[in-house]
């Protein structure tokens, strides 16, 4: 069966478009740009395979589709911004092979203007077509939650912006076989920095709560009770929780780089988040010096070493950073993760719990970096000698919490 849509990159944008498509029964194509790749269970991967789905084995195959959507990831640069060589080497292998009539979507995120500036002349040069006349041009938010049993493609409103008022259509006429609600943007810059809106949202409401916890622990004030008070408010305000630091793959977007002016708002953010894993270990020696320890020569376990609760995706998690500075201080690390069977830091393996209770009875230490549905946290809080909660995830009196 020849499929109606390419999704080209398959890490943490593409496969859950390219699920959420084979869902609505679109015969799938997909295309890797480079070594990474989304985590799919055997029995995601049969479902999407019996549903129509197949890995592309050539570029050609490419021309064959009347929708193509670029999923490449965008890591953050030298200079800050988005690396977007993943995105040029996707658009170069697809205008090479592009057809008239053919509708190309950007899902990355990227700086505003680069759809317009930087994807459009690569398609352009490279097929010999003008973008809004012999092809449609759309850029839209990819808007990917992972591991979100609430909020999936199909009920997420889905923002998108065309080169021309035709591209715009027919892109939206793709995207509403996959989802409830389409939103036009007035073109894709709009839908860009709709992006960037989203994405730096999170960062710095993430930054305050941050901010709060530390300010907190200081006057001796419990900031969870102070965040389970306040979301009852119905309106201006929306609960954030602090953590260990920030991880995920959408990374706070300053527009420095890319236009010489700062958020400064932003860079502020970035510079608390950055911060919070120092924060955790000075919270740690802290507690270890108050029950009469030093860090040095000190056992510490690790609870869940995932960027997010219930997934085995470790980018840009926290944990790496808290690990290499408990090491710097002399301490033995351990970790516990029902997702990550091995896991290495300064490229050395860091020894793996088999039994958590045992491993949490033993250590001198024991910090809860993520929440993971299978942790017993009462019976863990039991069992743990000195137990540092990060996600206020214990209940009240039971653990230190960050």
């Amino acid at each position: 069966m020849p499929a109606d849509l390419a999704v080209i990159g398959l890490g943490p944008y593409g496969l859950p478009l390219a699920q959420a498509a084979v869902t609505a029964g679109i015969p799938t194509l997909g295309y890797r740009t480079g070594p990474e790749a989304g985590s799919l269970s055997p029995a995601e991967l049969r479902r999407m395979l019996s549903g129509g789905f197949r890995h592309a084995t050539s570029p050609a195959e490419l021309g064959r589709v009347r929708t193509a959507v670029i999923c490449a990831p965008t890591p953050p640069g030298a200079d800050g911004g988005p690396d977007l060589s993943q995105v040029e080497a996707a658009a170069r292998t697809l205008a090479a092979r592009l057809r008239p009539h053919t509708t190309v979507i950007l899902e990355s995120p990227v700086h505003p203007g680069t759809t317009e500036d930087f994807l459009r002349p690569l398609l352009e040069e490279g097929s010999g077509l003008r973008a809004g006349r012999d092809f449609h041009l759309a850029y839209s938010p990819s808007r990917v939650d992972p591991g979100n049993r609430d909020f999936t493609p199909a009920n997420t409103p889905k923002v998108i912006g065309g080169l021309t008022p035709a591209c715009t259509e027919s892109a939206a006429a793709f995207y509403s076989r996959l989802t409830d609600k389409v939103v036009r943007a007035r073109g894709p810059r709009e839908a860009e920095t709709v992006q960037l809106l989203e994405t730096n949202y999170r960062h710095v409401n993430i930054a305050l709560v941050n901010e709060m916890a530390v300010l907190c622990h200081e006057l001796g004030v419990d900031l969870w009770d102070v965040i389970r008070c306040a979301e009852t408010k119905p309106f201006g305000f929306q609960a954030f929780r602090p953590g260990p630091g920030v991880g995920g793959h959408a990374t706070a977007r300053d527009l420095t780089g890319h236009t010489g002016r700062s958020l400064r708002m932003v860079e502020l953010a970035q510079q608390v988040n950055h911060q919070m894993p120092r924060y955790v270990i000075q919270r740690a020696a802290a507690l270890l010096n108050e029950h009469g320890k030093s860090a040095r020569g000190a056992r510490v376990l690790l609870l869940g070493v995932t960027y997010k609760p219930d997934l085995a995706d470790q980018q840009a998690t926290p944990a790496q950073e808290i690990a290499v500075r408990l090491m710097q201080l002399g301490a033995s690390v351990s970790y516990h993760d029902p997702h990550i069977p091995s896991w290495n830091v300064l490229d050395r393996p860091v020894p793996r719990a088999d039994s958590l209770y045992e491993a949490a009875a033993d250590a001198d230490l024991t910090i809860l970096l993520q929440q993971h549905r299978t942790y017993d946290l009462q019976g863990l809080s039991v069992k743990a000698q000195l137990l540092l909660d990060t996600r206020g995830a214990t209940p009240t009196g039971a653990a230190h919490r960050l």
